[in-house]
């Protein structure tokens, strides 16, 4: 009875697609990408909102000191060479030459060591703070061609973390605005594409930057349309209005697979679905390890990956999925669906009649997800309560410890590194962290010092264990993440990463 109450809150999924037939041209020229999107970015800011959101157009048109490849694999941007101390405290980088910013500005070390310590400001409030504040003590410029980190302590991951946090801004241009908040309504980086227009919660437009230090783009403008509905960015596609479908919906997926004139990709999404728990506050049930497990055993993963993420998508035995190119635990199964287990927990910590909670489920996500979850949680006695918000307001209210009790989450793989989940939501400083196990934090300390990477990948093991078997969140799934393009553009995905990077994309 369950799995079918279960499939039957993915009707509006499976329902027909228009027969309208896609005719492999582009929406409106050779010289145009048009990309539906589920919601725009928050903040065009690059280095404040969190890493998903500048995702969506950081890498077109901002520039960071070393990259990542489609697969995930560090290559240098913005920097040619890098050389680290023998104790792994000063970091040197050399310099691009002849590299522009969208105003004419020339690039130099002044702009690197500005916008790392801007991110560091905590009046900037930059989602990244937590990622740096602990590690680096200073940023030096001896010359304009080189640039020399000095830090607290050794981070095993810093490259890393400079390729996909920190983003390069004009010091002088953004120091001449009457306001720092004035930049994210008119942003300049030395990116591929300029950011020419902005109509909030409906597009966002991009025009070739000629002064580019890089391959010129095949294609001159680039144009996102944000439609939240996901059967309306599939029939965008369909009615030829689109090129590219982004976050399309598992059902829509498997249905145009063999849809004439359209490609589907589906590719590992390196995003544990979960649930964040605030349990830091003793005073309410979820401050208990009993509760939160069982959180995890009233649920049936296996179920919601089948009929509501439509198969697509792999099991979660960690925070960590497997998908990543180290630190994840294989060996640590999904846990069991196991209700009788649930409420023998729930009367361990003295709720034998549960308890009520809320749960918010932001629109990035299908609300057949948090509804199965209300269902299966109010089986075992935990009344939940679904409050449903915009993407804007779930970044800004997820990010200021206020999207509590519970929350659906997403984690876009920024770096390629096993600290960008760890650091942000499981330890206790972490800017989506609301969590608190000593034995672990101690662990997270020693990680992030280590560069050897056969013990960090030891320690985050380790970490993975611990923090699973302590119920630090309700493991759900690694979505794949699923596109549709017109068959006559050339053009990937990022593996195992939500950033979208259309400066190699061209029509055939």
């Amino acid at each position: 009875m369950k799995r079918l109450a279960l499939c039957a809150l993915t009707a509006a999924l499976c329902a027909a697609l228009p027969a309208q037939a896609f005719d492999g041209k582009p929406a409106v020229d050779r010289d145009t990408l048009v990309v539906a999107l589920p919601s725009g970015p928050g903040n065009l800011d690059p280095l404040i909102p969190p890493s998903i959101d500048s995702a969506k157009f950081a890498w077109n048109s901002f520039d960071t000191l070393y990259g990542f490849d489609r697969e995930g694999r560090l290559e240098p941007r913005l920097a040619t060479a890098h050389q680290v101390s023998e104790g792994g405290l000063v970091h040197r980088f050399t310099l691009r030459r002849g590299v522009k910013f969208h105003n004419g500005d020339a690039f130099t070390a002044e702009d690197v060591k500005f916008s790392m310590e801007r991110v560091l400001l905590p009046e900037t409030k930059s989602t990244r703070r937590p990622f740096f504040v602990n590690t680096v003590e200073s940023v030096e410029a001896p010359d304009a061609q080189t640039v020399v980190f000095r830090l607290k302590q050794k981070d095993g991951a810093f490259l890393n973390k400079l390729a996909g946090y920190l983003y390069i801004v004009p010091k002088a241009y953004l120091q001449s605005l009457k306001t720092p908040e004035a930049f994210a309504q008119a942003p300049v980086g030395t990116g591929a594409y300029r950011i020419v227009n902005h109509q909030i919660g409906r597009s966002l437009e991009f025009a070739r930057f000629d002064g580019y230090w890089g391959t010129r783009p095949a294609i001159a403008k680039l144009v996102y349309r944000f439609v939240p509905e996901p059967s309306s960015r599939v029939n965008a596609l369909l009615a030829g209005e689109a090129d590219v479908g982004v976050e399309i919906a598992p059902a829509d997926i498997e249905r145009l697979n063999d849809a004439k004139g359209l490609a589907t990709e589906l590719v590992a999404g390196g995003s544990p679905l979960h649930i964040r728990i605030y349990s830091n506050d003793p005073a309410t049930p979820l401050s208990k390890p009993q509760v939160r497990l069982a959180l995890n055993y009233a649920v049936d993963k296996d179920a919601i990956i089948k009929s509501v993420l439509r198969g697509q998508a792999a099991p979660l035995g960690a925070l960590i999925p497997n998908s990543y190119p180290y630190g994840a635990d294989a060996a640590l199964k999904p846990f069991a669906y196991d209700p009788p287990r649930a409420k023998k927990l729930l009367a361990e910590a003295g709720l034998p009649n549960g308890f009520e909670t809320a749960l918010t489920c932001p629109t990035t996500q299908p609300r057949t997800i948090c509804e199965a979850l209300a269902a299966y949680w109010c089986q075992v006695g935990i009344r939940t309560q679904i409050k449903v918000i915009d993407s804007a307001a779930y970044n800004r209210l997820n990010a200021a410890h206020q999207s509590g009790p519970l929350v659906v989450m997403g984690f876009g793989n920024a770096i390629y590194d096993p600290i960008h989940v760890i650091g942000g939501t499981v330890a206790k400083n972490g800017t989506w962290s609301d969590y608190f196990n000593p034995e672990v934090e101690a662990l997270i300390q020693q990680a992030e010092g280590e560069s050897d990477r056969g013990k960090r990948d030891a320690l985050f093991k380790q970490i993975l264990r611990l923090a699973r078997d302590d119920g630090q969140a309700v493991l759900l799934a690694e979505p794949q993440l699923g596109y549709l393009r017109d068959t006559a553009l050339q053009w990937k995905p990022q593996v195992a990463g939500w950033n979208l990077d259309f400066r190699g994309a061209s029509w055939k």
